[in-house]
């Protein structure tokens, strides 16, 4: 159910403001009510020991992916934070280039429930599964520095 006509632009915006997001050189490539998708390209300084882009990086980008699938159906004054997410890894991440796909489960007046899936290159199979909760906020003025 969307709340905001808007979603879109707010979502945008509020993307282009996450530093850590920019920093990893991730980028926003689908909004629509309950999905965001978020792409990164490999990079040899975001990788762990063995090559592989390290998991706290496939993390990041998939609790951004539900973090703004939720934000989606927010109102305009509304907001979320996440309050907990499971990360499974299911295989090495290699591959040229990784989307975090972020979908809403259940939107409800509190908590959201969101999951997410990462894929490589040709994403035919998933390498990781966030399942998260973002809490709602209804007054964005209190999470603002």
């Amino acid at each position: 159910m969307i709340q905001n006509a808007d979603y879109e632009a707010m979502v945008r915006e509020s993307f282009a403001r996450q530093k850590f997001m920019a920093t990893l050189g991730a980028q926003l490539v689908h909004v629509a009510p309950g999905e965001v998708d978020i792409a990164l390209e490999h990079r040899d300084d975001l990788t762990q020991q063995h090559g592989f882009v390290h998991a706290g990086v496939l993390g990041s980008i998939l609790d951004s992916a539900c973090g703004y699938a939720a934000y989606t159906l927010m109102p305009a004054d509304g907001d979320v934070l996440s309050i907990e997410y499971k990360l499974n890894l299911l295989a090495p991440a290699r591959g040229t280039r990784f989307v975090a796909r972020g979908r809403v489960i259940r939107a409800g007046r509190t908590v959201t429930t969101c999951r997410a899936e990462a894929f490589a290159d040709d994403g035919t199979a998933p390498i990781a599964i966030l399942l998260a909760s973002m809490m709602t906020l209804h007054d964005r003025s209190g999470i603002r520095g």
